[in-house]
């Protein structure tokens, strides 16, 4: 018999840039109080028996649909599609930073952006391919048809930033195997292994006893950066619960998802996009491309595997992390990319039960560029450029235990990754998409750009006319300075993320009565005036977790 239930989204078992398989999701409680979009399944369908993926996921489509009828025209060559793979790895092993003498590599964008993009990701979207089917591993890696793609390709996150990645199913659900933890309206919060180290005032997400965070999306466990997000978002909510009292726990959600929605267009977006598109997408004078499909949210797959990576680029080999990780430091040392990957449940936490009190994050110094010292990573992003911080060209194997030589050179080689899937998944190229959206595209002299090692992958691959459109994203921003996206990256981002709130009857751009603002959410005391929360920072702030200023 068939009933109309609520289906899990509490995704355990996946890390960033894996994919999830359908017995990787947990099913819910046909009775639980959960929180997700209704479906009609034929049976209840237990945690031992994988889920149709139609039943439990959402679609992925291409914006541009005009390109995808003109497949492969539009298209990086599908022959001989073995060279074309060995010009794409090349060009990946040559996007890594090298000794550039005297170039600037800091961008004006403080790193907690770098993050807040990598939290949205999570909250958008989670693969469903199988690595030898579809994914990037396979022994032939020739480019898929466009229809292919769409169907066997699926999101097990809702396309809307409703932040299922955070409150899992909700307060009803708490105590269950794998749930997130609820005090009731509020969330539980992890405490800090002490280690008499130079304590630093913070907390941890919620734990397992064997270390795995109890959270909504296992990936936001994966570096301390994202983990401490995530921790300050469950801390936000709790300040929300403590503003308006016990008793309205639908009531503070709503409150949280829209100022985190309202922040992701008026902050995020303002400063990683062209400020420009974010308002003429929201006052109407750029007619939008994105458009539900038969009724449904999708994710545009020119966003997830190209475009949206762009913070790939942005990250550290290293930061100014706290009073003991940064500058002026107890042990006078940063806090390195490899710690950052250590100190989380992934990482095994050195073998501790929760974070160490010496590893909160101090928040001022991702978002805060006044108090710079000599010898420390500046506190800034770094530019949005064509060549990688080069911890991430020597990635771990994220956990897959011993691969085939060939399969782990490709996974440890984040832009090798990056670029053999958007050839996978027949993504169109850079000049392709700026012809459709009426841009000029980038001069060759553009797109070869400063470094000899990448402007010789470009040439020998034949990609200096046929760009792929993550290198070309990458590119046009490095173009405009670096410190946002160009034309066509603005575009893409914009479109998809506005798009996909303006799809959600239940975002702040659809209120009843009119479009929500700051105004009428939850205000920070301020040294005894309520501002309103109209920024990260203050976002931060209202959370505990970053000082008041």
């Amino acid at each position: 018999m068939s009933e109309t239930r609520k289906l899990r989204r509490v995704i355990t078992n996946l890390r960033h840039g894996g994919h999830a398989l359908s017995q990787d999701v947990y099913k819910a409680d046909p009775h639980a109080n959960a929180i997700e979009t209704l479906t009609t399944v034929e049976a209840v369908i237990d945690d031992a028996q994988p889920a149709d993926l139609t039943l439990i996921s959402t679609p992925f489509g291409y914006l541009f649909d005009d390109l995808e009828d003109h497949y492969p025209g539009a298209h990086l060559p599908v022959e001989p599609a073995a060279a074309v793979a060995a010009g794409l790895k090349a060009l990946g092993s040559a996007m890594v930073e090298q000794d550039l003498g005297d170039a600037d590599t800091n961008s004006t964008v403080p790193p907690v952006y770098t993050y807040w993009g990598q939290f949205v990701d999570h909250d958008l979207t989670a693969n469903t391919d199988r690595e030898d089917d579809i994914g990037i591993t396979a022994a032939t890696l020739e480019p898929l048809p466009p229809e292919r793609v769409r169907r066997d390709l699926r999101n097990l996150r809702d396309p809307a930033l409703n932040l299922d990645s955070l409150y899992g199913n909700g307060p009803a659900a708490s105590g269950g195997d794998g749930e997130v933890p609820y005090d009731g309206d509020r969330f539980v919060i992890g405490k800090l292994s002490e280690i008499n180290a130079g304590p630093v005032p913070g907390a941890d997400l919620p734990r397992k006893p064997d270390r795995k965070a109890l959270v909504g999306d296992a990936r936001n466990d994966e570096n301390l950066i994202v983990a401490q997000l995530h921790l300050a978002f469950l801390k936000f909510h709790n300040a929300v619960v403590d503003q308006i009292g016990e008793g309205d726990f639908e009531r503070a959600r709503g409150l949280v998802r829209r100022h985190y929605q309202w922040l992701c267009v008026h902050d995020f977006l303002k400063t990683i996009a062209d400020p420009a598109v974010v308002d003429g997408l929201l006052d109407g004078t750029i007619t939008p491309l994105y458009e539900p499909r038969d009724g449904k949210a999708y994710m545009p797959l020119e966003f997830s595997v190209a475009a949206f990576r762009f913070g790939h680029s942005m990250v550290r080999g290293a930061y100014d992390w706290n009073r003991n990780f940064g500058a002026p430091g107890t042990f006078e040392q940063v806090a390195t990319f490899e710690q950052l990957f250590l100190f989380t449940g992934g990482g095994g936490l050195a073998g501790l039960p929760t974070l160490p009190d010496n590893w909160p994050c101090e928040y001022e110094r991702l978002t805060d560029f006044e108090a710079e010292v000599p010898g420390f990573p500046a506190r800034a992003a770094r530019k949005i450029d064509t060549l990688l911080s080069p911890p991430l060209a020597d990635l771990a194997n994220d956990g897959n235990g011993d691969l085939p030589p060939r399969i782990a050179r490709l996974l440890k080689r984040l832009a090798v990754r990056n670029l053999i899937r958007g050839y996978r998944l027949a993504i169109p190229t850079g000049q392709s998409v700026a012809g459709a959206l009426g841009i000029p595209p980038l001069t060759s002299a553009e797109l070869l750009g400063r470094d000899q090692r990448v402007s010789d992958a470009l040439i020998d691959g034949g990609f200096v006319k046929e760009t792929p459109l993550w290198f070309y994203v990458l590119r046009e921003a490095e173009v405009g300075g670096g410190n946002r996206l160009g034309a066509v990256g603005s575009r893409i981002v914009c479109e998809t993320i506005i798009g996909q709130l303006r799809a959600d009857p239940d975002s702040y751009l659809n209120e009843e009565g009119g479009v929500w603002s700051p105004a009428d959410g939850v205000r920070l005391d301020l040294n005894g005036e309520q501002v309103e929360i109209d920024s990260i920072v203050r976002f931060l702030q209202f959370a505990g977790v970053h000082r008041l200023v």
